[in-house]
């Protein structure tokens, strides 16, 4: 049990690091960066370490981003609330296809109509404008950009057997 917890808490690790060094790989659109590489890693730790994982390592990566200038506010509810829907639709499914849906809608309507409330206590009202019109397009675009990478690569490794493998080791 314990070899466990420390396993997964070293592969959350590595899953920030990959979050966070993935930022610099954005693109902007209307106003927001665009970071797909967040959303691959939701929905990776969704599908090997489980929600409550998913959730404080989107937390972690958002914190690390914003404090090192690489991300705006809006990766806590985007990412925070992504990771979540897609942890329990995998805990409860192990449908890889509902998990890829589960992020896109957790990030992209969720976390985009989420946006907006934290754009208004953080970020100044003429902001908040923007948020409610113009975070949920742009989170659908760059959730769904990680959701087709992450999808490809469980698609790979579960063909391969590996996923398999990955999963009874954490277990």
């Amino acid at each position: 049990m314990k070899k466990s917890s420390t396993q997964k808490l070293a592969i959350a690790g590595l899953f920030c690091a990959v979050a966070i060094v993935g930022s610099l790989f954005s693109f902007p659109v209307l106003g927001s960066k665009c970071s797909p590489v967040q959303h691959m890693v939701n929905i990776m730790c969704a599908v090997l370490l489980g929600p409550g994982y998913g959730v404080c390592a989107a937390f972690v990566a958002a914190l690390v981003r914003n404090l090192l200038g690489l991300g705006s506010l809006m990766a806590f509810p985007g990412s925070m609330i992504g990771a979540l829907l897609c942890g329990l639709v995998y805990k409860k499914t192990r449908n890889i296809p509902g998990t890829l849906a589960g992020e896109v809608f957790g990030t992209g309507i969720l976390g985009g109509l989420c946006a907006y409330p934290v754009a208004v206590l953080f970020m100044g009202q003429s902001a908040a404008g923007i948020a409610f019109y113009a975070y949920i397009v742009p989170f659908l675009i760059s959730t769904a950009a990680g959701a087709i990478i992450s999808g490809l690569l469980l698609f790979h490794l579960k063909r391969t057997g590996t996923l398999e493998r990955m999963q009874k080791s954490l277990d």
